[in-house]
């Protein structure tokens, strides 16, 4: 249970990456990914990188510059611009459903314009999941320069698209439905120089 603590990625750039497990029985026709993050990066990073043998970019949370966040789905993108932010904690929630295609992307608690992606797309099972690094082969493949230097906390991952209010909720570290993915019970292994910290701000 990593309630109220956080990942702090020391070193920029880093090799460093967290590796996370997650069940997933079967494909995924929606999901929602939630995590926050506190960088003072201006560089591109990588946040959070979910890759399958067949498509490294299966799921990536991304972020090209500090105005930009991108959501890859099986390797396409949709680019969300957003204002840049000052240092803060930054809380991103993204989902996708593949009957749509339809991405939706929430910072801070509040909707962007929805974009679409992928439609009829299923992501695969058989995942990496890595926060911290972008993969360019299955667990592997890193470009340091892509790598996150920072603090991360509160990284979620559910099958569904989450509604409104969930996503409010997400934001404001409420009681959430249960997740492939979810920070009160997260199975990881710290890889490189990653350390768990209590978290010192709101």
């Amino acid at each position: 249970d990593l309630y109220r603590k956080v990942f702090v990625f020391r070193n920029d750039p880093s090799d460093a990456y967290v590796l996370v497990r997650a069940t997933l029985e079967q494909p995924l026709q929606n999901f929602t990914v939630c995590l926050r993050s506190c960088t003072d990066l201006t560089r591109p990073h990588s946040l959070f990188s979910y890759a399958t043998k067949a498509q490294d970019n299966e799921i990536l949370l991304f972020k090209p510059k500090p105005s930009e966040y991108r959501l890859y789905v099986g390797g396409k993108f949709v680019t969300f611009r957003v204002p840049e932010g000052r240092g803060d904690w930054e809380h991103v929630c993204a989902s996708w459903e593949s009957a749509t295609g339809i991405a939706e992307f929430w910072l801070n608690g509040k909707p962007w314009p929805r974009k679409g992606l992928q439609r009829g797309y299923t992501v695969g099972a058989e995942a990496a999941i890595l926060l911290g690094q972008e993969q360019d082969a299955f667990g592997g493949g890193f470009d340091v320069y892509n790598s996150f230097s920072g603090e991360l906390a509160d990284v979620y991952l559910w099958n569904v698209g989450l509604s409104s209010d969930k996503m409010r909720a997400a934001y404001q570290s409420l009681r959430l439905p249960p997740a492939l993915l979810a920070w009160k019970s997260l199975s990881f292994e710290l890889k490189g120089d990653v350390v768990v910290k209590p978290r010192l701000r709101e």
